[in-house]
């Protein structure tokens, strides 16, 4: 069979370094993939690691669009890729495939391996897993491309480099066989190890065993999978003969071909140019070299160099060293050398006196520092180059050679040349690479190149070649061997005197000679070998399958038009056309007004729209935007001419204009807000709950009280879900689209009209996500929006459901709102003081601005977390562990891989910001734990809900006891104008306008409610409650709303709830916890209860269950069976689809709002808060806000305390004592009237319940809490520790450092204190408490101690800290310092008392902010 007929058509290439430069493999395939690309062009694919550049990989161009649909069909296969374009010359296609979604299945993956191929990975670390699960997922690629797009007729190669993707060729071999695969091992795992450790790799080489060495090195699973590749790929190759040889005796299969590396020259500059740069190259090393010694040289030196990796044996710089010496010492030498070594080390920078110098000659050279090298080296004492040339001849004074050391990358970047490396090798006369272990050596080629003539040896894959051309006088080829240095430093150095002493004309013909040499290693001439392998690859492929050749029997060419034109029959091409209707000018007013939505809380501005056409106004669920959308062209040109429509219209509009204009204090703290949800109003479906309404209200008030705030969230497509209830009660969850261009947002573009839009790494692709922005009167609030065609279906899904989705997704838009988020400010220009994260779900804000800080203003990690915790606070809004989101570290890994590295620190340092025990790997990766680590301010939503947090997150500090955490409360309100019937709003401002109209409400003037007559707030309290029967009755006679048993039970409801009945209303989130069914305890004295023939009851019941709570919607299917009791019928009412409308209408319609949660599990709840402002009685437990808002006479109240453990027990006797109360207290009240049917007591109550407790529960002092309690202290903290360039920050960070290296040594080695059982303590008494303590190296005012009070603990209980007592610092004696107390009790009692020990620094926040804690 002719080679030619076995010529892959298709050709795959992976390896770890496509587009990711390690070291020469990378050279090799980017200067190899121009000659490949030029015989393949669109069928040669690189395949390479996705190593998350944070979305950013300079040598790689993503293009979305290429293989799309090939891509989402991948993800199915649960693979994740970017295509797109390798940066090189001929721009070759590039895949790189991300392998982190593959982590969880490692170990199925190792033991098909080992079942397959016994390739033994038990032993293989991280550093064998990732490259192993990177080539399996290459296979994957490769077998998924080839049966979406080759024909059987088409033959496929794939060429896999090194061991680290060896695992694509087995996969491939038992998966799609049919590709060909071919193996290369630039240098065995084995012949790696054994030169590194200084064995005789050459004269022992037949001697040793491999599989035992590999032992004895632990790298088992590398050597293994190594091996089993030369075994089981088509074709098994090296790159030269020395590397063969190794594979022969430590693989135990002899390679089918070499295949010499080669390279392209393009890059070689030729003419003029050459000869300017190698004139520029002498003059910089002459000028750094004469700068560095201090001294001139006589005349123009021989510049040698050599240059590379830092492996002082292998590469032979022990030898370029020793030959110095000789050539030095030689009474031959007439020339003075310049010697320069150019290979990276670990440094800190190039030195600054000499970049001084190099800028202005005036300036010293510093003559401390070590004259030798150009930058500061991280660890000379132990530097190999450094100790080579110590005591040398090379470092007298009247030596002719001298060593320059450069340790570092020359990348144009280095700070003393600022070049590039070939830029210096140029200025070269000769450079040496007498090089023990080299595979190949690109080094001595690229010299060549340059027409600088080279020195290497027989042990390296390029001498070996060169020496098999007959002419090579530009290159000296010195033998090598294990055991003859000695040999080979005389023969370089007499090489290096030799060369010293040639004519011109000499020098001449070696550069000559060497150029020449480089041209016949360019691709060219060397691809033939690639060829040939490929083909005999395939070859072998189709005897190892088995399989006939099939060809295509010239159908390629013939076209069968009938055949096509039946095949291939055109669509219709559609195009989307937008009608929009465009508002009379007169109107526009009205189109500006529904943009924002200020209307929605100011009823002039709601009065405005539903004025216009009532019927169609709550059609379009009171949505302006579509309201205005659905009036017809008629309707629009009478209101062009209603002069009264017109002053209305003109009226709000400036009163709108007039709000937008006023400008902030420009003292009031900034703030960036960050939310997963917001309930603004419900034509915009982003909210769920509590939280969300929560949000909403607080965006509004930060509007009203013109506080600069940006906020930021997500947009979902289908927001939360429409609730419909079968006849017998079963929850049915439908989610409807929105249509956003029916909402009140608007996209963010750019000057040039571009939807602005964020990207962010996710693994194997980039996420974008557009930014659209709703105002919310002076607020803005950033949504974003992954529901675009830019990502995959599985990332447009992120965006689609609130809390929906599995975990993966929530973590992905948990990323997108925190990353995202804080990118989407930076993109739209806001820059904020304070940061303010409610709930985990935005926790990673802390971790992307701390990334900017590392990036932009080079702060390292512990510094710019300084920065960053002085201006957060973290809002937790849960008040059960349960509630606080938590992933899998496996998870965190898969989708954050690349951030430690980004952030400078280790993967083990990114993940324990999650975890409150460090040291448990199984500990999930909590976003409440990382929130509280990068925040500085922590708080709960009210008093008892900062207590319970206490518990929940009070371990991760252990040294301190829960009354002295550092967490705060600001108990949560209502925004006032919102919730408040518009009514009763203009009922109070008759009386107490001055109380909610201006910034800051007037609290004191709310008790004007008082002077309100009786009769006038009974009215309107009646009023409201007509409005929901109204409702009510609507609903319950319309089919499509509620669903219902028979016309005669609609009647029956219709007919049974009345107006002038006390009326309980429920209403929330059913979970189990709120305990719903309470009131469904015992229906005997429920039925007696509403059934009462004098003081009758009615409760109305609304609420939804999440879809995945079973037993909350199993509490929606009771109340509906127990509502369609005969005895129930009409008198307990369940309203189905409960959403802000439904909620502003109960607040405000409904006599008692009933609220019956388990302790303490109500974080805060602020629907109550709503209710009382509207004049309606709180009934409830005494948890969350009500804690604080119960006043008597103004609501009832189930007590804190629990009677029983048992909850049933619990629950029993709460039922009833709402039935008591109920029918002793709230009807008695309520029935009580007087002569004018007015019960003035009832009355009364509601009075004492707005003045005394809705005032103080609304948004605007919730906002002035947050204010005074946070964010003006964090921002005058984040302004102090960013100044100068970060300064104190840097202090702070650098002083912990120090701290905790040496807290371990910190201890408490005497200490003094009152001995209880020898002598009695007395109030009035001096009692002396002292501790000398070991502070190590520290200084004593870094160290405080302190006497610390409890309460007696008894077992099991909490410890509760009285107060605490700082011991002064009394003696100091080298490390050991003296802390001492006089103690005087002054209160009797049983205590315990401890001695703390603890950092001390007046720059810190807080105690919590650095809790190191030891006791004496």
């Amino acid at each position: 069979m002719s080679n030619a007929k076995h010529s892959p058509d298709f050709l795959f290439e992976v390896s770890w370094e496509v587009c990711n430069k390690v070291g020469g493999i990378h050279t090799v395939i980017s200067t190899k993939a121009q000659t490949v690309t030029r015989k393949f062009a669109d069928r040669y694919i690189l395949l390479g690691p996705d190593l998350s550049h944070e979305g950013v990989n300079p040598e790689f161009e993503e293009d979305p669009a290429l293989l799309k649909a090939w891509r989402q069909k991948l993800y199915n296969e649960g693979v994740r890729v970017r295509v797109g374009r390798w940066k090189i010359k001929g721009e070759p296609t590039a895949v790189l495939v991300d392998f982190s979604s593959l982590i969880p299945r490692k170990d199925e993956i190792l033991k098909s391996l080992w079942e397959s191929y016994h390739v033994d990975s038990i032993s293989g670390q991280w550093d064998y897993i990732e490259p192993v699960l990177f080539g399996w997922a290459a296979g994957v690629v490769i077998a998924s491309y080839v049966e979406t797009f080759c024909a059987p007729t088409d033959k496929a190669a794939a060429h896999f480099h090194e061991w680290m993707t060896a695992a694509g060729g087995l996969y491939l071999r038992n998966r799609a066989p049919y590709v060909a695969t071919v193996f290369t091992t630039h240098a065995t795992v084995m012949g790696r190890c054994i030169a590194g450790n200084r064995l005789p790799l050459y004269n022992d080489l037949t001697k040793f065993n491999a599989d035992e060495l590999a032992r004895r090195f632990n790298v088992t699973a590398k050597h293994s999978i190594e091996k089993m590749a030369a075994a089981y790929h088509d074709a098994f190759l090296t790159v030269s003969d020395i590397t063969a040889n190794e594979c022969k005796y430590l693989l135990g299969r002899e390679p089918d071909g070499v295949t010499p590396n080669g390279f392209e020259n393009d890059f070689v500059w030729t003419g003029e140019e050459y000869y300017a740069k190698r004139d520029e190259a002498r003059k910089a090393m002459i000028a750094v070299a004469e700068a560095c010694l201090g001294e001139k040289f006589a005349g123009d030196p021989l510049i040698v160099g050599t240059s590379g990796r830092y492996e002082f044996r292998n590469k032979g710089i022990d030898i370029f060293i020793e030959s110095l010496k000789q050539l030095a010492e030689s009474d031959k030498l007439r020339r003075e050398v310049l010697a320069y070594i150019t290979v990276p080390a670990g440094n800190r920078g190039p030195r600054a006196d000499l970049q001084a110098h190099l800028a202005d000659a005036s300036n010293p050279i510093d003559g401390s520092q070590y004259k030798y090298t150009t930058h500061y080296l991280e660890n000379p004492a132990w530097d190999p180059i450094v100790n080579a040339l110590k005591d040398s001849v090379l470092t007298r004074p009247e030596s002719k050679v001298k060593v320059i050391f450069v340790p570092t990358y020359l990348n144009k970047a280095d700070g003393i040349f600022n070049k590039d490396y070939y830029e210096l090798l140029v200025g070269m006369d000769l450079t040496v690479f007498p090089s023990y272990y080299e595979p190949w050596g690109y080094t001595p080629l690229e010299s060549v190149a340059f027409s600088v003539p080279t020195v290497t040896t027989t042990l390296a894959g390029f001498g070996l070649w060169v020496d098999k051309h007959r002419e090579h006088a530009g290159v000296e080829v010195v033998r090598r061997d294990d055991y003859n240095d000695r040999e080979v430093e005389q023969k370089v150095a007499e090489t290096l005197l030799r060369f010293s002493l040639l004519d011109e004309k000499h020098v001449n013909e070696m550069r000559t000679s060497a150029y020449e040499i480089s041209t016949t290693a360019l691709w060219e001439h060397l691809f033939a070998a690639y060829e040939q392998a490929y083909s005999e690859a395939v070859e072998s492929s189709i005897v190892r399958t088995n399989r006939a050749v099939l060809d295509d029997g010239g159908a390629k060419t013939e076209q069968i038009n009938f055949v096509r034109q039946q095949l291939f029959v055109e669509k219709p091409v559609w195009n989307r056309m937008m009608v929009d209707k465009t508002l009379p000018k007169r109107l526009h007013a009205l189109e500006e007004l529904s943009r924002n939505l200020w209307w929605c809380w100011n009823p002039g501005a709601r009065d405005l729209f539903e004025g216009i056409d009532p019927v169609l106004w709550a059609e379009c669920e009171r949505n302006p935007i579509a309201f205005l959308d659905a009036l017809s062209v008629e309707r629009l040109k009478q209101l062009e001419k209603d002069s009264n429509f017109l002053a209305m219209l003109d009226a709000v509009h400036t009163q709108f204009r007039d709000y937008m204009n006023e400008k902030p204090d420009p003292k009031t703290t900034t703030i960036s807000y960050f939310s997963m949800e917001y309930g603004l109003h419900s034509s915009l479906k982003i909210y769920s709950g509590g939280l969300g309404i929560l949000a909403g209200d607080y965006l509004k008030e930060a509007s009203d009280k013109n506080v600069p705030m940006a906020a930021v969230g997500l947009l979902y497509r289908y927001g939360y879900f429409t609730q419909k209830l079968s006849a017998q009660g079963a929850q049915e969850a439908t989610y409807e689209a929105q249509n956003f261009y029916k909402l009140p947002i608007s996209p963010v573009r750019d000057e040039a009209g571009n939807w602005m839009t964020v990207t962010v790494a996710f693994p194997g692709r980039t996420l974008s996500a557009r930014i659209w922005k709703c105002q919310v009167g002076r607020t803005d609030l950033y949504l974003l929006d992954a529901d675009i065609e830019d990502n995959l279906e599985e990332d447009r899904q992120i965006t689609h459901y609130l809390y929906g989705g599995d975990w993966e997704n929530r973590l992905k838009q948990e990323i997108l709102l925190g990353i995202g988020g804080i990118r989407a400010l930076r993109k739209v220009g806001v820059k904020h003081e304070v940061y303010h994260c409610n709930e985990g779900h935005a926790a990673f804000i802390g971790v992307e601005r701390i990334r900017d800080l590392v990036n932009h203003r080079k702060l390292s990690f512990s510094e710019a977390l300084e920065v960053v915790r002085s201006s957060s606070l973290f809002t937790t809004h849960t008040p059960v562990p349960a509630g606080h989101d938590a992933f899998p570290e496996s998870m965190i890994r898969q989708y954050m891989s690349h951030y430690p590295d980004v952030l400078g620190i280790t993967w083990e340092q990114y993940i324990n910001l999650g975890k409150t025990n460090p040291n448990d790997p199984n500990e999930k990766f909590s976003m409440s734990v990382l929130a509280c680590n990068l925040s500085q301010e922590v708080n709960g939503v009210s008093w008892l809900h900062g207590e319970v947090s206490k518990d929940i997150l009070g371990n991760m500090w252990p040294g301190y006891f829960k009354n002295e955490l550092h967490i705060g409360y600001v108990t949560n309100g209502v925004h006032f104008p919102t919730w408040i019937a518009t009514s009763l709003r203009r009922l109070y401002a008759r009386y107490f306008a001055d109380g909610f109209e201006g910034h800051v409400y007037d609290i004191p003037a709310w008790q004007k409610v008082h002077d309100i007559p009786d009769g006038e707030l009974w009215e309107e309290r009646m009023k409201l409650k007509n409005k929901l029967i109204k409702h009510i009755r609507r609903r319950y006679s319309d089919p499509t709303q509620v669903r219902l048993d028979s016309p005669r039970q609609m009647l029956q409801i219709i007919e049974g709830i009345k107006p002038d009945v006390l009326t309980i209303g429920f209403a929330r989130r059913f979970a189990t916890y709120k305990r719903a069914y309470l009131l469904f305890t015992n229906l005997d004295r429920l039925a007696a209860i509403v059934n009462n023939k004098e003081r009758p009851v009615q409760f109305i019941f609304a609420g939804k269950a999440h879809p995945n709570d079973k037993p909350g919607q199993d509490l929606i299917k009771r109340i509906v069976e127990v509502a369609a009791m005969p005895q129930f019928v009409g008198k307990i009412i369940f309203l189905q689809n409960y959403d802000m409308e439904l909620a502003r209408r109960m607040v405000q319609g409904v006599d008692v709002w009933l609220n019956t949660p388990t302790r303490p599990l109500e974080a805060s709840g602020t629907s109550g808060e709503k209710c009382v402002m509207n004049g309606v009685m709180q009934f409830s437990v005494l948890d969350g806000w009500w804690v604080e808002g119960y006043k008597e006479g103004a609501g009832w109240m189930l007590p804190m305390e629990r009677t029983f453990t048992d909850q049933h027990f619990q629950d029993e006797l709460d039922a009833e004592m709402i039935y008591n109360t109920i029918e002793e207290q709230i009807a008695p009240k309520y029935y009580a009237r007087g002569t004018d049917n007015i019960p003035h007591e009832w009355v009364a109550s509601v009075k004492k319940c707005v003045a005394d407790i809705a005032s103080n529960f609304t948004t605007n002092r919730m906002l002035i809490d947050y204010e005074e309690r946070f964010y003006d202290k964090l921002a005058a903290r984040k302004r102090k520790l960013s100044a100068d360039s970060c300064l104190l920050a840097r202090e702070i960070a650098a002083w912990k450092r120090k701290v905790s290296a040496a807290w371990d040594q910190v201890r408490a080695v005497d200490v003094e204190r009152v001995k209880i059982d020898k002598e009695a303590v007395c109030v009035g008494e001096k009692y002396r408490f002292s501790v000398t303590v070991d502070i190590a190296n520290l200084r004593p005012e870094d160290i405080g101690v302190e006497m610390v009070i409890a309460r007696q603990i008894v077992g099991g209980q909490g410890v509760n800290v009285v107060r605490t007592i700082r011991l002064e610092r009394t003696r100091t004696d080298n490390n050991l310092v003296t802390y001492a107390l006089d103690y005087t009790p002054d209160e009797t009692g049983t205590f315990d008392v401890a001695l703390r020990i603890y950092p001390c620094n007046p720059h810190l926040p807080h105690r919590m902010d650095f809790a190191l804690v030891k006791w004496a």
